[in-house]
């Protein structure tokens, strides 16, 4: 059964740094690909990042291409999120799940607030 909890989220001031973390402590990152999104209130549902598990390609959306970094850890069976050069609007509630569109369920996710 997959199961994917994020962590690392917290606040941080516009132009600093977070990384995300997405464990899977169920199987083996036996899945295609492992997608970031967020979500603000009153907002839709954005995807953000995502990695194919077993080739390493990435895709962002323009909005952190160039700020985020996706990248994978097999053998902690670890997603992670690298984050930098934050801005206020990144503020958002963060998920992963073992796909790379946005649809679907997600778990509790991970808070980020970008603030000054």
């Amino acid at each position: 059964q997959v199961q994917l909890v994020e962590s690392g989220g917290g606040s941080a001031q516009p132009g600093g740094s977070l990384r995300l973390s997405c464990i899977d402590s169920g199987s083996t990152l036996n899945y295609y690909g492992v997608g970031w999104f967020r979500q603000a209130p009153g907002l839709e549902r954005e995807s953000v990042a995502c990695i194919n598990i077993r080739d390493g390609k990435t895709y962002y959306s323009d909005s952190v291409k160039g700020r985020f970094t996706i990248s994978r850890d097999s053998e902690s069976k670890t997603v992670y999120l690298q984050m930098n050069s934050l801005k206020p609007e990144d503020t958002a509630t963060y998920y992963c799940a073992p796909r790379c569109n946005p649809g679907g369920p997600l778990g509790q996710g991970t808070q980020v607030t970008v603030s000054s």
